[in-house]
């Protein structure tokens, strides 16, 4: 008897008892509205050894489904990056130094508003934000104390920056100079990812078209100066905290990556001499089989982007590394304490998806930037699953099941569906001038307030579970007269440094901004001559002028 002809009887003789009985749901899909079948066999991902060498291959190996490293994490796991930034960077580099001793094995740099947006802690614009969401950085003084005694030749450091990214990355090489450190020797990552900023996160400054020309600049003289920098993380996390399903996340990301990879071309670059320090990072939500499936899909059609599209010849510029943090959207204010459940499933999708680094959220960030005792909760979420889980031991092990390879193609197909659209609107970037991807995540960010206002989409604790009384944890509370004390230190610097450098400096920024140019080493030596990061993006405000986004 055939598969099917066995299928049928099933359906016909034991399946056909109980399905007259209501079921938990009137219709079963995904966040992405996909729809989810009451079982799944292998004539839902027939896998042959062709279709199998074809969609799957082997880690380490193009296309890259089931890893880009041959052995996965039973050759190392993955970075425990724990994302951290608060107050002043004395508080700041405490924290550091904690995780550290904690066991984290890399360093995620988060900056308060005014940093993000190229604003002096002095600056009118930052009054009430200084250091409120991350630390305050706004010299090269800052950046040294907040990387001090971190040995910058052996710790590498994700900086989630974007609009000045140029900016903290100079500051970072000069701090590495002063430690004695061979820029080759530095290793780390910006976020640098402009595009999703107008999409969904708002911390622009600039017009798309010289925020690509900083991006670009920075790809060309890292591959030159700085060879073990990844020089862009291409983030769909922030698209997805927007509200976007997991299939608009993968689908605009991968299109705001084409648009990099096509204005490094044009601006001179050689593939493969910028790829393969390419890096991606996505949002690990709650559905768990979802997730996976998306990360699956992700290497797989960013292997094919870059061999078929763009003509790669280095497998390294094909293989998708990305880093992975739990979704923040998700945590609740209403009995904290499930976040860290919450946080437990996303991580295990991230790991199970094969990410190579890994932030878990902390159980009160729905309330405040997290406490110590948060934060090192934490991090022991991510080694009780590298170390007593079992997660860790075997190459992919949901490769092969039925649903999970079916729900792969699934993802895939409607993520190749938007990046189509996105094409012939004319790209990322025409996209983004025309609100298309603003809109779609609108809508499934509304889609989905209404199923939980309706209870169609139960969040425990809030709109079921709920209890009357809840004792509120102890937060962190960030030094309200942190403004002052870094407007006091700005002042100082002001006074004591040399100014007919520090003018020089700012004069070839400015006419490097207007003539053309790579802008990295300008800026370096704006930094080395204690420029703030105010000042230099004021010379670059002055040329490049602003971004106002349109109202879609």
């Amino acid at each position: 008897m055939s598969l099917k002809e066995r299928l049928d009887e099933w359906q016909q003789k034991t399946e056909a008892k109980v399905i007259k009985r209501p079921e938990r749901k009137q219709s079963f899909a995904n966040h992405s509205d996909i729809p989810i079948s009451r079982l799944y066999t292998s004539k839902d991902s027939p896998l042959s050894d062709e279709n199998y060498l074809a969609k799957l291959g082997f880690p380490g190996e193009y296309p890259y489904t089931r890893g880009i490293q041959p052995t996965m994490y039973r050759g190392r796991f993955w970075t425990m990056r724990q994302y951290a930034g608060f107050g002043s960077a004395e508080e700041t580099n405490a924290r550091f130094c904690y995780l550290l001793e904690q066991g984290q094995t890399g360093l995620s740099t988060a900056f308060d508003l005014p940093t993000q947006i190229g604003y002096d802690a002095d600056h009118p614009m930052s009054r009430g934000e200084v250091g409120k969401v991350g630390v305050s950085i706004s010299s090269i003084l800052d950046m040294e104390t907040l990387l001090c005694e971190i040995p910058l030749d052996k710790v590498s450091t994700s900086m989630t920056i974007n609009a000045p990214a140029s900016v903290l990355l100079a500051m970072y090489l000069v701090v590495a100079e002063k430690q004695g450190v061979p820029w080759n020797q530095v290793s780390g990552t910006i976020q640098n990812d402009i595009l999703k900023e107008y999409v969904a996160r708002g911390t622009y400054i600039f017009p798309p078209k010289p925020s690509m020309r900083l991006i670009t600049d920075i790809f060309d003289f890292c591959s030159r100066e700085v060879p073990n920098w990844n020089t862009i993380s291409i983030s769909g996390y922030h698209i997805r905290e927007a509200g976007s399903t997991a299939v608009q996340e993968l689908a605009f990301t991968l299109s705001n990556a084409i648009a990099y990879v096509e204005a490094a071309i044009k601006a001179g670059l050689q593939v493969d001499d910028f790829a393969p320090r390419l890096s991606f990072f996505f949002n690990a939500h709650n559905d768990f089989f979802e997730e996976i499936a998306k990360f699956r899909a992700a290497r797989r059609m960013w292997a094919r982007i870059m061999k078929e599209r763009f003509k790669a010849k280095n497998p390294k510029s094909m293989q998708l590394r990305f880093h992975t943090q739990t979704a923040g959207s998700t945590l609740t204010a209403q009995q904290p304490d499930n976040n860290v459940v919450r946080v437990t499933v996303q991580a295990m999708a991230a790991v199970l998806g094969g990410t190579q680094s890994l932030h878990t959220n902390s159980r009160d960030e729905a309330l405040a930037l997290p406490t110590e005792s948060s934060a090192r909760l934490a991090l022991r979420t991510q080694q009780i699953l590298a170390h007593e889980s079992g997660l860790t031991d075997t190459i992919d092990p949901l490769g092969g099941s039925y649903y999970v390879e079916a729900l792969t193609d699934a993802v895939e197909a409607r993520a190749w569906e938007y990046i189509n659209y996105i094409e012939e609107l004319g790209g990322a970037v025409e996209a983004i001038e025309e609100g298309y991807m603003q809109q779609e995540i609108h809508r499934a960010a509304y889609d989905t307030q209404q199923a939980i206002e309706r209870g169609q989409q139960i969040v425990v604790g809030v709109n079921q579970f709920t209890t009357a009384d809840e004792e509120e944890p102890d937060l962190l509370r960030v030094d309200p007269e942190l403004g002052k004390k870094q407007a006091a230190s700005l002042a100082k610097l002001r006074r004591e440094r040399s100014i007919e450098p520090h003018q020089t400096a700012l004069q070839r920024l400015r006419e490097t901004a207007v003539g053309g140019g790579n802008l990295m080493p300008a800026i370096i030596d704006a930094v080395r001559a204690y420029a703030t990061i105010g000042e230099i993006c004021d010379v670059l405000r002055d040329e490049f002028g602003e971004y106002r986004p349109s109202v879609f």
